[in-house]
């Protein structure tokens, strides 16, 4: 069993954005800066004298700049970057690049001499001018794997990455878990860095030798221009369900954002899994909306088209499916079928979930695509291996992780309700399979500050497919965590009530702290029984209005697990077993 590493010291702003710089960086001229502006379609107005030195990095936070930065002056909901220039311009930056209000911010602070240049969109602007001095056009490298959905963004990238490394590439990712280039990690605190720490991390993964990196890019990354002045060599669509409402405001809003990927200029080629998630309706308007060459990939057979899919689009014929899917293990294994050709590309995958199979076999066309289609040999002689050997048979850190049996112990990231549907359902599946029969029990809460209408959903959900429900706090950031509960706990009692009028008991409790919670849990199990805590996968800290608590789902459950245990050896061999 994989053993997980206790909570870390976050790291601060400024050595976070110091873990993604490159050791070197040749100056850049001002002269070029301004070119590479101009030629965006970003021209730049020119306030002040040029700096006398190039510059050597570029920074979004005043609180990170380094002597020879460019510092970028985003306006905000708040407060202007401007009204922090000052303190970027003493810490060493050479120039700002700004708007005409960060302009006259600075005028007013008696920085008018400071170099400026002040651009229509600073969003789009930073990332040009961050390219340009971390990097030397879009061909420098090295070759990116876009990654966007609702869920499998991280499942799908650790398993792409880990299959671009059988291949023999150098593989880097960026994403929500952590950021790896080469063998250098560090963790992350967004799924998406901001594009200054984007074009570094380019040339950091550069300096490692990557070939090829894998990225998640959130909804957010593509409406805040975080991605602006990269190019991907293939992007991947895993699936849409209801998140982030409380940013983009409706689910057109939010298909919008992440279609915004598969313009022609930002990615060569898309992967669309066209009937993930919640069906087929939005992977189908994905593949149509895409601007780039589009491949699909269907959950069924590609001709013709199951079920939902075929309703929806009785005419469609995926490019590829997935076929003979069949329980491995905790996991699956399937064959992927190619309608054109007839190839085949047979492969096994360690984690439970059907869904979790949808994310392998995107993993394996988002290579292939990056890779080339001359590399299908080789790609069907690593992944057609025995059960639990080869690339996919790696865990990835937080997502249906097994960390105990008897009772199956299971932590996941479902945070949203169709993650804990695939979660739950999978779970039981996988249990089922092995012959393994016995209750559900789920340990779960919803993140504050977030869409508030999918809370009563979660709680509904969890009655439907659990038979034992706690609820607890998720991380609440700055709202109060209690009436956060009592969303979650209005839905499921409700449910609760519908189950009690149809002949099923389910148990909702009420636990917190969250570590009690899953002590709870494990209380309550039995050793035929399956336990799901869900919601924060492999987050080590709850955000209690800007106080850090430390948490672990994975170790508090393993704590408890062996806890257990030790008092059953304990009273069996007739010892005191400790109460507490």
């Amino acid at each position: 069993m994989t053993q997980t590493p206790g909570p870390e010291a976050p790291l601060s702003p400024a050595e976070q954005d110091g873990a993604f710089r490159p050791a070197h960086v040749d100056p850049l001229p001002w002269d070029a800066l301004l070119s590479a502006l101009e030629t965006a379609g970003q021209p730049a107005r020119v306030h002040g004298e040029a700096p006398a030195a190039g510059l050597t990095g570029a920074a979004l936070d005043s609180r990170v700049v380094r002597p020879g930065d460019l510092y970028i002056a985003l306006p905000g909901a708040r407060a202007h970057g401007a009204a922090f220039a000052g303190a970027a311009l003493d810490a060493g930056a050479r120039a700002v690049l700004t708007d005409a209000a960060g302009v006259r911010l600075l005028a007013e602070a008696g920085r008018d001499a400071v170099p400026v240049l002040d651009v229509e969109s600073v969003r789009t602007a930073a990332g040009v001018a961050a390219a340009a001095v971390y990097g030397r056009g879009l061909d420098a490298g090295p070759r990116l794997v876009g990654v966007t959905g609702t869920n499998g963004k991280t499942t799908t990238s650790f398993l792409a990455a880990a299959l671009l490394e059988a291949l023999g590439h150098r593989s880097g990712i960026i994403g929500t878990i952590l950021t790896r280039a080469g063998e250098r990690t560090v963790p992350s605190t967004l799924t998406t860095p901001e594009s200054t720490q984007l074009h570094a991390l380019m040339a950091l993964m550069r300096e490692e030798g990557v070939d090829t990196t894998v990225m998640e890019v959130s909804s957010h990354a593509v409406s805040y221009r975080r991605i602006a002045g990269l190019r991907y060599a293939v992007a991947g669509f895993t699936n849409l369900t209801q998140d982030h409402l409380d940013l983009h405001g409706s689910m057109d809003e939010y298909f919008a954002a992440k279609a915004g990927l598969f313009d022609a200029d930002r990615t060569d080629r898309a992967v669309i899994t066209v009937d993930g998630g919640e069906g087929p309706r939005w992977g189908l308007a994905m593949a149509r909306a895409a601007q780039a060459p589009v491949t699909t990939l269907a959950l069924g057979p590609a001709a013709p088209v199951p079920g939902a899919l075929a309703e929806e689009d009785p005419d469609f014929r995926a490019d590829w499916a997935i076929t003979e899917l069949t329980p491995d293990g905790l996991g699956h294994r399937f064959t992927l079928h190619h309608a054109a050709s007839g190839r085949v590309l047979r492969a096994s995958v360690g984690l439970p979930g059907r869904f979790n199979a949808a994310n392998a076999a995107l993993a394996a066309l988002l290579v292939l695509h990056a890779v080339g289609e001359d590399q299908l040999d080789a790609l069907e002689a690593v992944l057609d291996v025995p059960a639990g050997e080869g690339p996919f048979a790696a865990a990835v850190p937080g997502r249906m992780e097994v960390v105990g049996r008897e009772p199956d112990a299971v932590v996941d990231f479902a945070h949203n309700p169709d993650g804990m549907v695939q979660a739950l359902t999978s779970l039981s599946d996988a249990r089922a399979a092995g012959g393994r029969t016995g209750r559900t029990l789920i340990v779960f809460g919803a993140t504050g500050d977030r869409d508030v209408t999918k809370r009563p959903l979660m709680g509904r959900i969890a009655v439907d497919h659990a038979d034992v429900v706690i609820v607890t706090d998720d991380t609440p950031h700055s709202e109060d965590p209690a009436p956060i509960r009592g969303d979650v706990l209005a839905g499921a009692r409700e449910q609760a009530s519908r189950a009690a009028a149809e002949g099923r008991t389910v148990l909702v409790e009420e636990v917190v702290p969250r570590a009690a919670a899953i002590r709870r849990a494990v209380e309550l199990a039995g050793d035929a029984d399956g336990i799901l805590v869900a919601g924060r996968g492999h987050e080590t800290e709850q955000d209690f209005d800007g106080v850090a608590v430390p948490l672990d789902d994975r170790v508090e459950l393993r704590s408890a697990l062996a806890k257990r245990a030790t008092g059953r050896s304990q009273a069996s061999s007739g010892g005191k077993v400790d109460p507490s």
